[in-house]
């Protein structure tokens, strides 16, 4: 299916641990009938294993994820179909090398205050332990004005989440 616009789109979902990634992206995904890719799902194991060791990764731990996300979009756009990949992306250098992948890449930075990501990284179950959120929020570049990414808050209910991110790629 085509965007609203009548153009392919591929959004990227992004931001920390615990923001509602994987719920947002799925349902944006579903809200138009479009691909959707579970960020998480294209970890090499020993990214997990590592993780829910409670150790940080590092930019050697998140190339082959990167590029495996990277592949995906790419994939996608070849095909022409509109799609949405949840990922972290959390440092401009891992948005520019998905962007690589498709130059009109869009992005949904859902924005969380630390006090609500760990009440909800507390009540799930995930292979990321509540112990590496500050070093999530750490290695957090929020997107640049030049990016054009869209900023959502990520604490209001996911269905208004899921609106404003539409609002924002239709307008």
């Amino acid at each position: 299916m085509e965007s609203d616009a009548g153009q392919r789109m591929i959004v990227v979902v992004m931001g920390v641990s615990g923001c509602g990634k994987s719920l947002i992206g799925a349902r944006l995904a579903a809200s138009r009938g479009w691909d959707y890719q579970e960020g998480d799902a294209l970890h090499p194991p020993a990214n997990i294993a590592k993780m829910r060791a409670g150790t940080p990764l590092d930019d050697a731990d998140r190339a082959p994820w990167l590029d495996r996300i990277a592949a995906w979009i790419g994939a996608e756009r070849a095909a022409g179909r509109s799609a949405v990949v949840s990922c972290s992306a959390l440092r401009r250098r891992y948005r520019d090398r998905l962007r690589a992948a498709d130059p009109a890449l869009r992005f949904a930075y859902l924005r969380v205050g630390r006090e609500e990501l760990a009440r909800r990284m507390a009540a799930r179950e995930h292979f990321m332990p509540l112990a590496l959120l500050d070093s999530q929020l750490a290695t957090l570049e929020e997107p640049a004005s030049d990016e054009h990414a869209i900023t959502v808050d990520a604490g209001a209910p996911a269905d208004e989440v899921v609106a404003r991110i539409l609002a924002a790629l239709a307008g």
